[in-house]
């Protein structure tokens, strides 16, 4: 109990003492995960509409392969990552291996399969009648598309707070493909690992606070926003 106490007061100096390394810290991770999240729903927004209302022959097979996707494990992401980044594997010439652009790209595997899962999941829900009620008011698929994401944006914004969240917290594929140096590609969470390792409990559960509070700032703000379009409806 005196561990997690001190822990709790080094959390609290930290914020306040204005530390330099812990603050770049985590506004790398947040710039990192939010990168990823982004570009993540980028893929996974058009790609989950596709998989929800189109119809093809190997729908379920792509439907299946994603939900398959969402459970992913992260070393086994960044092992793959770090196949291709590696100096002598097909994207070697990039010498992006140990940097933020590694980390993002392990992270993007990560999360745009869970916006893809939850954003077919979300526009499974709709009444399929919707569609054609739209169509037959003589509106474009586009707009269609446009009123059916309107329709389901709160679960959309449950996608996105799912895929940042996935990402966030993720630590094996960052280690993997980052290599964790400081002052380039140490986040929260590899942060955490190497302090422990040291057997700098007091620091790790101070990074773990930190880690939390920023985790929970951003959802606040992302469930602030579909709690706010909820009370509208």
């Amino acid at each position: 109990m005196e561990l997690i106490w001190q822990g709790v007061l080094e959390a609290i100096r930290l914020l306040f003492s204005g530390d330099a390394e812990v603050f770049e810290i985590t506004l790398l991770s947040l710039k990192i995960s939010g990168i990823a999240t982004g570009i993540s729903l980028l893929i996974g927004l058009p790609l989950g509409t596709l998989l929800a209302l189109g119809q093809f022959p190997s729908r379920k097979f792509w439907i299946s392969l994603i939900n398959t996707g969402m459970a992913l494990p992260p070393v086994v992401v960044g092992l793959g990552v770090s196949i291709l980044l590696w100096r002598s594997g097909p994207l070697g010439d990039l010498r992006w291996m140990y940097t933020t652009q590694a980390i993002i790209i392990a992270q993007i595997i990560i999360a745009a399969p869970v916006v893809t899962g939850l954003t077919v999941a979300a526009l499974q829900q709709l009444d399929l009648r919707l569609q054609f009620q739209l169509l037959g008011l003589g509106a474009s698929r586009w707009q269609m598309v446009l009123m059916l994401w309107r329709e389901a944006r709160l679960p959309l914004l449950a996608a996105l707070m799912a895929g940042f969240g996935s990402v966030i917290s993720e630590v094996g594929a960052s280690m993997m493909v980052g290599g964790n140096l400081r002052y380039q590609t140490r986040v929260l969470t590899t942060a955490i690992v190497l302090e422990t390792s040291k057997g700098n409990f007091a620091l790790a559960i101070a990074l773990s606070l930190l880690l939390l509070a920023l985790a929970y700032a951003v959802n606040l703000v992302l469930t602030s926003i579909q709690q706010s379009r909820s009370n509208r409806r």
